[in-house]
């Protein structure tokens, strides 16, 4: 929502829907692997809390089941960006380049978050410089 790219109340009915499903597959994948769930019981708890299909829970519970921990690590991946993020804003201040800023997050491609976090260290002391030459815009 901070780009100002929901214009009507179903995008962000959308977005926010978006958001229940990720918060509600951190409890489902908890409750399966430390709760002792059952499918149904985890099926449940999607069915009343998010907006998905029933076939969409079905697929979502089963990948659960056979990846423990997954939902979660998805989860701590996206805060440590969003923390990287805050650490390169308030370093780097008005030099601070939130196009620069996901280049070179998205360069990184998937790598473990000390690496996310020296390489933002990188950025910030190289002055929020981007991985890429300078382009313009179309």
């Amino acid at each position: 929502s901070e780009m100002g790219i929901y214009e009507t109340p179903y995008e962000v009915f959308g977005m926010l829907s978006y958001q229940a499903w990720r918060a509600a597959r951190l409890v489902v994948d908890t409750g399966i692997h430390s709760k002792n769930w059952t499918r149904a019981q985890a099926q449940a708890y999607l069915h009343e809390n998010t907006a998905l299909s029933a076939h969409e829970i079905e697929t979502e519970v089963d990948r659960y089941i056979a990846w423990p921990g997954q939902a979660l690590s998805y989860y701590l991946g996206e805060m440590a960006i969003i923390a990287a993020r805050h650490k390169a804003e308030a370093a780097l201040g008005p030099k601070f380049s939130i196009r620069a800023f996901h280049d070179t997050v998205l360069q990184l491609g998937s790598v473990p978050l000390p690496v996310l976090e020296a390489r933002i260290d990188s950025f910030i002391a190289d002055g929020g410089r981007p991985p890429y030459p300078a382009t313009e815009l179309p």
